[in-house]
């Protein structure tokens, strides 16, 4: 018990430096959030006793360097280079006035909502959403004078409805392979809880939207500097894979930005540059989160997680709330869902098995509860793209999260009163 507990200690000490600290002072920039994540680490390094400084230090880097890290980290230089160099061509600009041109000022919010919805389902992945759209709601939201965390949170709820739901997706796919069901059969169950959320926000972001007037109104549209991002936006439905994507975005942006004179080579090598280093604590942040949560989980944090929270199971509905939990809470200490449900797929098989859960709704339980917690974490890469893409604390969007809270709640309530009958 106190084992377990001190494994996973290093996220209290973030939980409270951070968030306790901000909420005192009332201001989420108070404590810089790489500050919180460097000292819950060297914390993390401290309590695992009994091994050498050195081979701590080398578990930390193991995790901090994982393959799956790096492509992040990738993604994030790449993201951040091209949405500098879009902005510097005036990309973002030429395509708020096409936007706004297209959309009137009510059905912006439920437009931005609906466009994150068909991505995120198309290409199967929240982070490519986030970085084809978030750049054009923060534009959006600086032209039209509307709250930027709070476009910017409808994006990244929007992307978690395709996460969530695809067919592509790496959490359907991961989670209907280990429960050894069909993705269109945890599909249909996921629908009945997935659908009726989604239609509940999108009502919602109208009426939220009927008395938004736009105060700046669009002038004249140069559609080549719109090409870059169409073509970020069609590359990604058709499936690119979201290095490829960014690299042909960054490619465009910086010869239609020649071709029509925005910036010389040397300029669009600056755009680049500062693209990049604007990245930068970003980068950081996910490099110390990924070596601290390393840590936890060589020290047993993430197996006392689930030894406390199967002992207790005795029926159905508890083998479910259980499984939810379980995904829930390693997800928190994973910060990425599709790891999450990996980690705990065999065992929430053995769960379900065991008290007679339906394979199809175990599946669609993973998914949703990782995509939810995964949606609402600051320092999952969801938001940490959003927020280094839009220039704000990740925490700030976390208010505006209305989605994933909705969708959070229902699928703890299907739970709760046994829906959809069928797969209960």
């Amino acid at each position: 018990m106190k084992k377990g507990l001190l494994a996973l200690s290093p996220l209290l000490v973030f939980i409270v430096l951070y968030l306790v600290t901000s909420i005192i002072a009332r201001d989420f920039y108070k404590v810089p959030i790489t500050v919180a994540f460097m000292v819950s680490s060297i914390y993390a390094v401290i309590v695992s006793h009994g091994l050498p400084l050195k081979k701590r230090i080398d578990i930390f880097s193991r995790g901090a360097g994982t393959a799956q890290m790096m492509l992040m980290i990738w993604i994030f230089i790449l993201a951040g280079a091209f949405a500098n160099s879009a902005k510097v061509m005036g990309a973002i600009d030429a395509t708020v006035n096409l936007t706004l041109l297209l959309l009137p000022a009510n059905m912006l919010l439920a437009g931005l909502f609906l466009a994150a919805c068909f991505i995120s389902l198309s290409i199967g992945t929240s982070v490519g959403t986030i970085v084809a759209l978030v750049p054009i709601a923060a534009g959006i939201a600086d032209y039209t004078g509307m709250s930027l965390p709070m476009i910017v949170g409808i994006v990244v709820g929007g992307s978690f409805f395709g996460d969530n739901l695809s067919f592509i997706s790496d959490t359907t796919i991961v989670a209907t392979s280990t429960q050894e069901c069909r993705l269109s059969d945890k599909f249909r169950v996921n629908s009945f809880i997935v659908m009726p959320v989604a239609f509940v926000m999108l009502i919602i972001y109208l009426f939220m939207g009927i008395n938004t007037h736009v105060e700046y109104q669009a002038t004249s549209i140069d559609i080549f500097k719109v090409i870059p991002y169409l073509v970020v936006l069609i590359s990604a439905i058709l499936g690119m894979n979201v290095m490829a994507v960014l690299t042909v975005g960054l490619l465009l942006s910086g010869v239609i930005g020649l071709i029509l004179g925005s910036f010389d080579v040397y300029g669009w090598m600056q755009a680049m540059g500062d693209g990049i280093m604007g990245m930068g604590e970003l980068i950081i942040i996910t490099i110390m989160a990924g070596g601290m949560l390393e840590l936890i989980k060589y020290n047993g944090g993430i197996d006392f997680i689930i030894k406390m929270l199967t002992r207790h199971v005795n029926n159905k509905r508890g083998a479910e709330l259980s499984i939810a939990a379980l995904v829930s809470l390693v997800n928190i200490c994973t910060a990425n869902n599709t790891v999450a449900i990996l980690t705990v797929g065999s065992i929430a098989k053995n769960i379900g098995d065991r008290f007679g859960v339906d394979n199809r709704k175990c599946a669609s339980i993973l998914d949703t509860f990782s995509c939810m917690m995964q949606g609402i974490i600051p320092y999952g890469a969801q938001l940490l793209m959003a927020g280094g893409l839009a220039s704000l604390n990740p925490v700030s969007v976390i208010p505006y999260l209305y989605y994933p809270f909705l969708l959070g709640t229902m699928a703890f309530g299907s739970i709760l009163v046994r829906y959809p009958k069928k797969y209960s």
